[in-house]
Protein backbone atom coordinates (compact mmCIF):
# COMPACT_ATOMS: atom_id res chain seq x y z
CA UNK A 1 0.00 0.00 0.00
CA UNK A 2 0.97 3.61 -0.53
CA UNK A 3 2.08 6.14 1.71
CA UNK A 4 1.53 9.66 1.39
CA UNK A 5 -0.83 10.59 -1.39
CA UNK A 6 -0.93 12.79 -3.94
CA UNK A 7 -2.78 16.10 -3.76
CA UNK A 8 -3.82 18.24 -7.03
CA UNK A 9 -5.84 20.85 -6.36
CA UNK A 10 -8.48 22.49 -9.23
CA UNK A 11 -9.32 25.59 -8.98
CA UNK A 12 -13.38 24.40 -8.94
CA UNK A 13 -15.73 21.74 -8.77
CA UNK A 14 -16.76 22.09 -12.33
CA UNK A 15 -12.68 22.24 -13.38
CA UNK A 16 -12.27 19.28 -11.13
CA UNK A 17 -15.17 17.38 -12.67
CA UNK A 18 -13.46 17.97 -15.89
CA UNK A 19 -9.46 16.79 -15.09
CA UNK A 20 -10.89 13.69 -13.09
CA UNK A 21 -12.21 12.41 -16.64
CA UNK A 22 -9.38 13.45 -18.58
CA UNK A 23 -7.07 11.47 -16.21
CA UNK A 24 -9.02 8.96 -16.39
CA UNK A 25 -9.18 8.37 -20.26
CA UNK A 26 -5.95 8.99 -20.22
CA UNK A 27 -5.16 6.33 -17.11
CA UNK A 28 -8.13 3.90 -18.95
CA UNK A 29 -6.19 3.67 -22.19
CA UNK A 30 -2.84 3.35 -20.91
CA UNK A 31 -3.85 0.28 -18.66
CA UNK A 32 -6.10 -1.47 -21.83
CA UNK A 33 -3.07 -0.67 -23.64
CA UNK A 34 -1.05 -2.80 -21.22
CA UNK A 35 -3.19 -5.73 -20.07
CA UNK A 36 -5.71 -5.63 -22.81
CA UNK A 37 -8.53 -4.75 -20.22
CA UNK A 38 -9.81 -2.73 -17.11
CA UNK A 39 -11.80 -2.48 -14.06
CA UNK A 40 -13.18 0.56 -13.23
CA UNK A 41 -15.05 1.03 -9.58
CA UNK A 42 -17.30 4.02 -9.73
CA UNK A 43 -18.42 6.63 -7.11
CA UNK A 44 -22.00 8.23 -6.82
CA UNK A 45 -22.34 11.88 -5.59
CA UNK A 46 -22.39 15.21 -6.67
CA UNK A 47 -18.88 15.45 -8.02
CA UNK A 48 -18.54 11.41 -8.86
CA UNK A 49 -21.44 11.89 -11.13
CA UNK A 50 -20.47 15.12 -12.98
CA UNK A 51 -16.87 13.44 -13.52
CA UNK A 52 -18.82 10.73 -15.98
CA UNK A 53 -21.28 13.35 -17.19
CA UNK A 54 -17.71 15.15 -18.19
CA UNK A 55 -16.33 12.41 -19.04
CA UNK A 56 -19.72 11.42 -21.50
CA UNK A 57 -19.13 14.97 -22.98
CA UNK A 58 -16.09 14.43 -24.73
CA UNK A 59 -14.80 12.92 -27.79
CA UNK A 60 -12.05 11.77 -25.97
CA UNK A 61 -13.78 9.48 -24.00
CA UNK A 62 -14.12 7.42 -27.50
CA UNK A 63 -9.78 6.34 -26.79
CA UNK A 64 -11.35 4.27 -23.77
CA UNK A 65 -12.21 0.61 -25.42
CA UNK A 66 -15.71 0.77 -23.38
CA UNK A 67 -16.77 -3.29 -24.17
CA UNK A 68 -12.82 -3.94 -22.80
CA UNK A 69 -13.60 -2.26 -19.39
CA UNK A 70 -15.77 -4.05 -15.82
CA UNK A 71 -17.21 -1.29 -14.10
CA UNK A 72 -18.44 -1.71 -10.40
CA UNK A 73 -19.22 0.23 -7.48
CA UNK A 74 -17.66 1.18 -4.02
CA UNK A 75 -21.41 1.20 -2.36
CA UNK A 76 -24.54 1.57 -3.48
CA UNK A 77 -27.89 2.58 -1.50
CA UNK A 78 -30.33 -0.23 -1.21
CA UNK A 79 -33.13 0.61 -3.20
CA UNK A 80 -34.86 -1.15 -6.26
CA UNK A 81 -32.89 -1.02 -9.44
CA UNK A 82 -33.60 2.12 -11.68
CA UNK A 83 -34.27 4.60 -8.35
CA UNK A 84 -33.05 7.72 -8.81
CA UNK A 85 -31.05 7.66 -5.53
CA UNK A 86 -29.06 4.89 -6.14
CA UNK A 87 -25.54 5.47 -7.53
CA UNK A 88 -25.91 3.35 -10.55
CA UNK A 89 -28.77 5.17 -11.98
CA UNK A 90 -27.09 8.22 -11.79
CA UNK A 91 -24.21 6.49 -13.59
CA UNK A 92 -26.77 5.66 -16.27
CA UNK A 93 -28.00 9.16 -17.11
CA UNK A 94 -24.53 10.37 -17.13
CA UNK A 95 -22.00 8.28 -18.94
CA UNK A 96 -22.74 4.26 -19.39
CA UNK A 97 -26.25 4.65 -21.04
CA UNK A 98 -24.26 7.06 -23.98
CA UNK A 99 -20.80 4.35 -23.80
CA UNK A 100 -20.54 1.22 -25.66
CA UNK A 101 -19.95 -1.00 -22.88
CA UNK A 102 -20.27 -4.77 -22.60
CA UNK A 103 -23.97 -5.28 -20.14
CA UNK A 104 -21.76 -8.54 -18.85
CA UNK A 105 -19.24 -6.40 -17.81
CA UNK A 106 -21.42 -4.06 -15.77
CA UNK A 107 -21.62 -5.36 -12.21
CA UNK A 108 -24.45 -3.03 -10.49
CA UNK A 109 -24.85 -3.84 -6.60
CA UNK A 110 -27.92 -5.76 -5.94
CA UNK A 111 -31.48 -4.13 -4.69
CA UNK A 112 -34.26 -5.09 -2.70
CA UNK A 113 -36.03 -6.12 -5.78
CA UNK A 114 -33.19 -8.78 -6.09
CA UNK A 115 -35.11 -10.70 -3.46
CA UNK A 116 -32.36 -10.41 -1.42
CA UNK A 117 -31.76 -9.06 1.98
CA UNK A 118 -29.08 -6.58 2.24
CA UNK A 119 -26.51 -9.32 3.94
CA UNK A 120 -27.93 -11.91 0.94
CA UNK A 121 -27.04 -8.84 -1.59
CA UNK A 122 -23.78 -8.01 -0.07
CA UNK A 123 -22.49 -11.66 -0.43
CA UNK A 124 -23.65 -12.31 -3.52
CA UNK A 125 -21.35 -8.98 -4.89
CA UNK A 126 -18.59 -10.68 -2.74
CA UNK A 127 -19.03 -13.84 -5.10
CA UNK A 128 -19.38 -11.65 -8.36
CA UNK A 129 -15.52 -9.76 -7.47
CA UNK A 130 -14.69 -13.12 -6.62
CA UNK A 131 -15.54 -14.60 -9.82
CA UNK A 132 -13.68 -11.87 -11.96
CA UNK A 133 -10.47 -12.27 -9.34
CA UNK A 134 -7.93 -13.76 -11.23
CA UNK A 135 -4.68 -15.82 -9.58
CA UNK A 136 -2.12 -12.82 -9.56
CA UNK A 137 -4.78 -10.76 -7.74
CA UNK A 138 -4.11 -12.70 -4.68
CA UNK A 139 -7.42 -11.99 -2.72
CA UNK A 140 -10.98 -12.09 -3.22
CA UNK A 141 -11.56 -9.56 -5.48
CA UNK A 142 -9.99 -8.26 -8.83
CA UNK A 143 -7.03 -5.51 -8.70
CA UNK A 144 -9.05 -2.26 -9.45
CA UNK A 145 -7.26 -0.02 -12.04
CA UNK A 146 -8.83 2.99 -10.57
CA UNK A 147 -11.38 3.10 -7.72
CA UNK A 148 -13.18 6.35 -7.56
CA UNK A 149 -14.12 7.97 -3.89
CA UNK A 150 -16.37 10.96 -3.09
CA UNK A 151 -15.85 11.92 0.45
CA UNK A 152 -18.58 13.30 2.88
CA UNK A 153 -17.99 16.57 5.30
CA UNK A 154 -17.45 13.47 7.94
CA UNK A 155 -14.83 12.24 6.02
CA UNK A 156 -16.64 8.88 4.98
CA UNK A 157 -16.22 7.43 1.93
CA UNK A 158 -18.39 4.11 -0.01
CA UNK A 159 -20.69 4.10 2.33
CA UNK A 160 -18.43 3.64 5.44
CA UNK A 161 -19.34 5.82 8.00
CA UNK A 162 -16.91 6.95 10.91
CA UNK A 163 -17.18 4.96 14.49
CA UNK A 164 -19.80 2.38 12.23
CA UNK A 165 -19.02 -1.49 12.31
CA UNK A 166 -18.61 -1.53 8.81
CA UNK A 167 -15.15 0.33 8.88
CA UNK A 168 -13.76 -2.67 11.34
CA UNK A 169 -14.67 -5.32 8.82
CA UNK A 170 -11.23 -7.08 7.41
CA UNK A 171 -12.85 -10.06 6.12
CA UNK A 172 -15.44 -9.50 4.20
CA UNK A 173 -15.19 -7.33 0.82
CA UNK A 174 -18.72 -6.60 0.96
CA UNK A 175 -20.99 -5.68 3.86
CA UNK A 176 -24.57 -4.63 4.56
CA UNK A 177 -24.60 -1.04 6.33
CA UNK A 178 -27.60 -0.25 8.52
CA UNK A 179 -28.30 2.75 10.26
CA UNK A 180 -26.15 4.97 8.00
CA UNK A 181 -26.24 8.47 9.52
CA UNK A 182 -26.97 9.45 5.93
CA UNK A 183 -29.92 8.40 4.16
CA UNK A 184 -30.88 6.08 3.56
CA UNK A 185 -29.92 4.19 6.16
CA UNK A 186 -29.45 0.59 4.60
CA UNK A 187 -26.64 0.33 2.00
CA UNK A 188 -24.22 -1.90 0.70
CA UNK A 189 -20.27 -0.93 0.64
CA UNK A 190 -17.07 -2.36 -0.48
CA UNK A 191 -14.99 -2.58 2.87
CA UNK A 192 -11.22 -1.38 3.43
CA UNK A 193 -9.62 -4.68 2.20
CA UNK A 194 -11.32 -4.40 -1.08
CA UNK A 195 -10.90 -0.47 -1.35
CA UNK A 196 -6.96 -1.51 -0.28
CA UNK A 197 -6.68 -3.74 -3.15
CA UNK A 198 -7.04 -1.01 -6.00
CA UNK A 199 -3.80 -0.57 -7.86
CA UNK A 200 -5.22 3.32 -7.49
CA UNK A 201 -7.38 4.73 -5.43
CA UNK A 202 -9.05 8.52 -6.34
CA UNK A 203 -10.87 10.76 -3.52
CA UNK A 204 -12.56 13.49 -5.22
CA UNK A 205 -13.67 15.91 -3.24
CA UNK A 206 -15.19 19.46 -3.88
CA UNK A 207 -16.60 22.15 -1.29
CA UNK A 208 -15.47 24.27 2.03
CA UNK A 209 -17.51 21.54 4.14
CA UNK A 210 -15.03 19.00 2.96
CA UNK A 211 -11.99 20.80 4.41
CA UNK A 212 -11.55 20.27 7.32
CA UNK A 213 -11.95 16.21 7.05
CA UNK A 214 -9.70 16.53 3.76
CA UNK A 215 -7.22 18.14 6.30
CA UNK A 216 -7.86 15.35 8.68
CA UNK A 217 -7.76 12.60 6.21
CA UNK A 218 -4.44 13.73 5.07
CA UNK A 219 -2.86 14.08 8.35
CA UNK A 220 -2.68 11.46 11.20
CA UNK A 221 -6.12 10.92 11.58
CA UNK A 222 -7.00 7.30 11.73
CA UNK A 223 -9.48 5.21 8.97
CA UNK A 224 -12.06 4.59 12.38
CA UNK A 225 -12.57 8.26 12.67
CA UNK A 226 -11.99 9.40 9.14
CA UNK A 227 -12.45 6.91 6.68
CA UNK A 228 -10.92 8.21 3.83
CA UNK A 229 -7.89 8.37 5.90
CA UNK A 230 -8.02 4.74 5.49
CA UNK A 231 -8.64 5.31 1.57
CA UNK A 232 -5.14 3.99 -0.23
CA UNK A 233 -3.87 2.10 -3.35
CA UNK A 234 -1.62 -0.35 -3.42
CA UNK A 235 0.33 1.73 -6.18
CA UNK A 236 -1.05 5.39 -6.12
CA UNK A 237 -3.59 7.61 -3.75
CA UNK A 238 -4.70 10.18 -5.27
CA UNK A 239 -6.86 13.56 -3.07
CA UNK A 240 -8.07 15.27 -5.97
CA UNK A 241 -9.50 18.45 -4.65
CA UNK A 242 -11.39 21.83 -5.56
CA UNK A 243 -9.47 25.11 -3.57
CA UNK A 244 -12.52 25.48 -1.27
CA UNK A 245 -12.15 21.24 -0.60
CA UNK A 246 -8.00 22.14 -0.05
CA UNK A 247 -7.83 25.44 1.82
CA UNK A 248 -7.58 24.04 5.20
CA UNK A 249 -4.31 21.67 3.94
CA UNK A 250 -0.53 23.16 4.36
CA UNK A 251 0.54 24.50 1.04
CA UNK A 252 3.62 22.02 0.75
CA UNK A 253 1.39 19.39 0.62
CA UNK A 254 -1.36 20.26 -2.66
CA UNK A 255 0.04 20.65 -6.19
CA UNK A 256 -2.25 23.64 -7.96
CA UNK A 257 -2.91 22.20 -11.05
CA UNK A 258 -5.31 25.27 -12.33
CA UNK A 259 -5.01 29.31 -11.65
Amino acid sequence: MTGVPTVIVHRDAELLAQAVAARLITGLVDTQAARGSAHLVLTGGTVGIATLAALAGTAAHDAIDWRALDIWWGDERFLPTGHPERNETGARQALLDHVDVDPARVHPMPGPDSGMTAEEAADAYAVELAKAARPEDHGPVPSFDVLLLGMGPDGHVASLFPGQPAVYEEERPVVAVHGSPKPPPTRLSLTFPALRAAREVWVVAAGEEKAQAVRMALSDAGPFQIPAAGARGRQRTLFLLDRAAAHKIPPSLGRIASP
